[in-house]
């Protein structure tokens, strides 16, 4: 492997599609990015070498251990702090920022207490492991059975939160301490998956849930010293924020920023791991990002105009983050000609999403 003369080179503890854009964003810096599969051989690394990682969990292997115990492994006390929902919501609670009321669970009677306590409709939710809406329970009274035993110490209960609509602030935080930040992206889940993002400038209370969202996530960064682009999910309830959940890592609802933005989140997390002089962040023109879930290739996105279509190489499965298309244009109507182009190209669970999308545009 070459290294630059530049810089030193960056290793990602993982090699999913995160990974390997985060390589694509290093070539036009000369960055030299490799990620690596958990099970690949263990090697001498470079002691000018970077570490980072696509993904907050990961087994141990002889080369995820080497990794770790690098001493240039940036940020490794954070990941499984976040990981962990129980240390995760602690962190928001010893900082004092709104997030749904919560408990640990460790038995059925602490089920049974959180009803009064919390509310009557819970979401359960494990405390690692879980994403997508794996791993998730919407319980009341009446199908407390779906918790069993096994579970008990290993989920939290949050209250159920009927939100108006979700949001997620990306930003970074560089070596030197300084911040950065995306505008706000407003998105749709289905199923508990992300499917649709969109951000453009005349969005309902932009300046006022932007401010609130910056103050929130600042101090997360700052309290736990780290660097490079974490995500932040929220629900929205009228003009205030709840915090849902927070990504150690470039994120999903960030991935617009490819097409939409002067800079990529994958290029601002490189820049910021290496603090590198980066200009303001700004939103060029106003983008929507389809998430492609469980759907085969079609050759025929390629011809839907002003797009950019990312496809992951992975074998098609129900429910599995295939790829996703990026789509956007200075004219906000072009983006929804685009949109209205894409639609019979997807299939009828895509629909409703694309409306969405589409009106959330207008």
């Amino acid at each position: 492997m070459m290294q630059s003369a530049l810089y030193p080179p960056i290793f990602v503890l993982g090699n999913g599609q995160l990974g390997r854009m985060l390589r694509y964003a290093g070539c036009p810096l000369d960055i030299d990015v490799r990620p690596l599969g958990f099970d690949e051989p263990h090697f001498a690394l470079p002691e000018s070498a970077v570490i980072t990682a696509e993904i907050e969990r990961w087994p141990h292997t002889q080369l995820t251990d080497a990794l770790s115990t690098h001493p240039n492994f940036v940020n490794k006390p954070v990941f499984a702090r976040l990981a962990d929902r129980l240390t995760q919501k602690q962190l928001l609670d010893e900082l004092h920022l709104a997030t749904s009321p919560w408990a640990l669970l460790t038995s059925p009677e602490d089920l049974d207490r959180t009803f009064t306590t919390i509310g009557e409709k819970l979401v359960v939710k494990r405390r690692t492991g879980g994403y997508d809406g794996r791993g998730q329970w919407i319980i009341n009274a009446e199908n407390t059975d779906e918790i069993t035993d096994d579970l008990f110490g290993e989920v939290i209960a949050e209250q159920f939160i009927p939100f108006d609509y979700e949001i997620s602030l990306v930003g970074a935080r560089f070596r030197d301490g300084s911040t950065r930040f995306y505008p706000i992206t407003h998105n749709l889940q289905q199923e508990g998956i992300l499917r649709y993002s969109v951000t453009h400038a005349k969005l309902p209370h932009l300046s006022a849930l932007q401010t609130q969202a910056e103050q929130m996530l600042t101090p997360i960064l700052n309290a736990l010293d780290y660097v490079g682009v974490m995500a932040m999910e929220c629900f929205v309830l009228g003009d205030k924020l709840i915090i849902n959940e927070l990504a150690p890592r470039v994120h999903n609802s960030g991935h617009w920023t490819q097409l939409g933005a002067n800079i990529s989140q994958f290029e601002l997390h490189l820049r910021a791991l290496l603090n590198l002089p980066t200009p303001p962040l700004e939103r060029i023109m106003p983008s929507v990002m389809v998430n492609l879930i469980g759907s085969p290739h079609n050759p025929q996105w390629l011809r839907v105009p002003h797009s950019q279509l990312h496809w992951y190489g992975k074998a098609v499965r129900p429910g599995r983050k295939l790829g996703h298309i990026n789509i956007a244009h200075p004219d906000q109507s072009a983006v929804i000609k685009a949109l209205n182009t894409l639609s019979p190209l997807l299939e009828e669970n895509y629909q409703s999403g694309l409306i969405w999308a589409m009106e959330k545009l207008r």
